[in-house]
């Protein structure tokens, strides 16, 4: 026996395709037809949506730059008796998206939050990346500035859990080559692009030969990057360098995919020498 809408107003989280819409649920596309109104994080994307299950409940808009003062708002109308359905762009809301922020404030507000199951890109790629699948951390889309950055990548490059990544196509490259710096290049990653869509496509290699590949290859599509775990025989780069000379550095920074003036550039910043020094080491050793 399927579920009534609650006369007293509540908030669905409702799943949405990551790409073939056949992955709609039955049950999702019922409660958004039941609903008083959908949330959704870009009305225009969601109108498609809607349209192609002859959904004719009304849209607001709900994203990052408008939660603060539109969460509020909708949590007013289901104290008053609305039922809201909160969706994404694609997969869960709640996962790198504002539904988090507004399941809180709901919960906070003592509204019955239900979800509604369905697509979701991180453990899509994780089931079909050939990794393990017992442990795993989702961490989204990494920071954007440097400090923060490095912060959590240092962090991560002990974790002996299976990392789950977000990235968009236009940074991926540098989200690759920062990895290949914090986890070392041997480490075993997959790339899951386009997925449940015609071009799905699992790139399972190493984060060194990813990077090499995408560095020849324009990526297309968003990516979900599926990193192998650190096993506990990996030796910490900080002392493996006290070790190292400029010149087996850069050979290091190579062999893990990253050019040869991208390497120069890390080389000299890490010793603390000059671009021209570590230059002249090459020249030298090559003499």
């Amino acid at each position: 026996m399927s579920e009534e809408i609650n006369s007293k107003g509540m908030l669905y989280l409702s799943a949405t395709p990551i790409g073939n819409l056949e992955d709609m649920t039955l049950r999702a596309i019922r409660i958004l037809g039941e609903a008083d109104l959908i949330a959704a994080e870009d009305t225009r994307h969601s109108r498609k949506l809607l349209a192609h299950f002859d959904i004719h409940t009304p849209l607001t808009s709900y994203h990052e730059h408008n939660k603060l003062a539109k969460g509020p708002e909708l949590i007013e109308k289901i104290l008053a008796g609305d039922t809201i359905v909160c969706i994404s762009d694609a997969g869960l809301p709640g996962i790198s998206d504002p539904g988090a922020h507004l399941a809180m404030l709901a919960i906070e507000a003592g509204i019955t939050v239900s979800p509604l199951p369905g697509a979701n890109a991180g453990l899509s790629a994780l089931i079909c990346s050939g990794l393990d699948t017992t442990s795993f951390t989702f961490y989204g889309f990494l920071p954007k500035t440097g400090k923060k950055r490095r912060e959590l990548l240092e962090s991560l490059s002990n974790r002996p859990e299976t990392l789950i990544l977000y990235e968009a196509p236009h940074h991926l490259k540098g989200t690759l080559s920062d990895l290949v710096k914090s986890l070392g290049g041997q480490r075993k990653a997959v790339a899951a692009r386009e997925l449940t869509k015609k071009f799905e496509e699992f790139n399972r290699t190493t984060l060194g030969e990813m990077l090499e590949y995408y560095s020849a290859n324009e990526p297309k599509g968003e990516f979900v990057l599926i990193i192998e775990g650190c096993d506990g025989t990996e030796v910490s780069s900080e002392v493996q360098d006290d070790a190292l000379s400029p010149v087996e550095l850069v050979e290091r920074l190579e062999a893990a995919g990253m050019g040869r003036k991208e390497a120069m550039r890390e080389v000299a910043k890490k010793l603390g020498i000059s671009r021209r020094d570590v230059y002249q080491a090459l020249l030298d050793s090559n003499a």
